[in-house]
């Protein structure tokens, strides 16, 4: 940093100062309009290459590079400042830091549990990311199927072994990006070192607090310490297993209550410094629409070779932002939050189904709930008199802990027509398949809840 300040001074001081080399490009007689070309390179991937900063080991001390978007940022993050001021300079609502930097606020499915009966419309963030690494992740078992010979309905099985503590601090990720944050922060030191140079100290007073600014910001702004927390589950409480209702299949998620807690109920959040009216990031927003003024001012002044050298080291910051913004943030959360809670890959399981009723089957049995009734309902939610009669029969079933094996006289009722019973045996040949496959495969020994295959 003190080269930098050095720099600076030396802008402020040394303007009619003669340069130590001719300056490229002299006799041309035009001004490049940098200011336009620099709003080419536009804020959007700088706003979300800031997101990444609580996410990755060591990334809060390599902002130092002139980066592209400053106003923008401070727009983006001035607004966590809370207080009259604050508010005043930079408007908007006062959202959760997490909410703010993407860590919180994807709405996650409805949870239905098991023994409880508790049913939560909606989930958090945290039951969000384990649905959208369900939908990812291939197909590990297709159950055998009479009646379909395409599998359109999936479980996914989730077995939580162990509940995380109230609140703990996930270590962040190792990377590659402090070896790739060196060539932006190379080619910025660079250009502002060679507009000293050529003695054209409006380029390199403009470059150099950009330099200040974006570090300054990097280092604030990323002080935030990530933190995981999910409620305290009740004394006495059941096993907390239960279904998330996801549009793309049905996640079971089994293990204790405060394992499962800890997903449906869990969070990320950020501790600031300060908070809740976080001055020191009002400070740095200021810090950097500073940097956006005064570049739009001071690089007209500067010569053709000055401003050339201060776009590209924005082009080259750009290019390490766009870099940054193009890495899934969900996905690094994702695994943060398989750390927390513990999880391995061979503890998600997926299987597929032909029918959505062998589905349905296959998830009361891998819950073996002792009101089985309410988990089909919410899932097949039918219920004419055939629909009626065959869920009777399997929750008949399904509470005795017998078999889901079914002969003729259980689909051949004289109230009903030749083709309400035909709609009746393929309902139940629909049962017998999950059963098949859940037998095959799906109740592991080694399950969260203790399960066991039946005899």
């Amino acid at each position: 940093m003190a080269p930098i300040a050095h720099l600076a001074g030396l802008a402020a001081r040394q303007l009619d100062s003669k340069s130590t080399f001719n300056a490229p490009l002299q006799g041309w007689n035009f001004t490049l309009d940098s200011s336009g070309v620099a709003g080419f390179f536009g804020g959007d991937g700088a706003v979300q290459g800031m997101a990444t900063v609580h996410l990755f080991e060591g990334r809060r001390w390599l902002g130092w590079y002139n980066t592209p978007g400053s106003y923008e940022i401070a727009k983006r993050y001035g607004q966590l400042a809370n207080s009259r001021f604050w508010d005043g300079l930079f408007p908007g609502p006062n959202c959760d830091p997490a909410q703010i930097f993407g860590l919180d606020g994807q709405p996650g499915p409805p949870f239905l549990a098991a023994h409880s009966g508790s049913h939560f419309q909606r989930s958090g963030h945290l039951a969000h990311l384990i649905a959208r690494k369900a939908r990812g992740k291939p197909v590990e078992t297709r159950a055998p199927s009479r009646r379909r010979d395409t599998f359109d309905y999936t479980v996914t099985t989730v077995d939580l072994r162990h509940a995380p503590p109230l609140e703990l601090h996930p270590a962040r990720r190792k990377s590659h990006l402090p070896l790739l944050a060196l060539v932006p922060i190379s080619a910025s030191v660079a250009a502002c070192v060679l507009c000293g140079l050529v003695a054209d100290w409006w380029c390199c007073a403009s470059i150099a607090f950009g330099i200040l600014a974006s570090g300054v910001a990097c280092l604030v702004i990323g002080s935030g310490q990530l933190t995981f927390r999910h409620p305290a589950p009740a004394k006495g409480a059941p096993p907390g297993d239960g279904m998330l209702l996801d549009d793309a299949g049905v996640l079971v998620v089994r293990g204790s209550e405060g394992a499962v807690n800890s997903l449906t109920l869990g969070r990320f959040c950020l501790r600031f410094a300060g908070e809740p009216r976080y001055a020191s990031i009002g400070a740095c927003s200021v810090l950097l629409t500073l940097q956006f003024l005064l570049q739009l001012l001071f690089i007209p002044q500067g010569k053709l070779f000055g401003q050339i050298l201060f776009v590209a080291s924005l082009a080259i910051s750009w290019l390490y932002n766009a870099y940054l913004s193009s890495l899934e943030q969900e996905e690094i959360q994702t695994e943060v939050l398989l750390d927390v809670l513990g999880l391995r890959e061979s503890d998600v399981r997926k299987f597929a189904f032909g029918t959505r009723t062998s589905m349905a089957v296959f998830a009361c049995l891998a819950l073996r709930s002792s009101g089985p009734r309410k988990l089909l309902d919410a899932l097949l939610p039918n219920d004419t008199p055939v629909w009626q009669r065959w869920k009777e029969i399997l929750v008949r079933k399904l509470v005795a802990g017998q078999k889901l094996k079914f002969v003729e006289a259980n689909w051949k009722l004289s109230h009903f027509t030749p083709d309400d019973q035909t709609l009746l045996r393929n309902l139940l040949l629909d049962a017998e398949d999950a059963y098949e496959g859940w037998c095959a495969a799906a109740c592991s020994p080694n399950s969260a809840s203790n399960y066991t295959k039946e005899k």
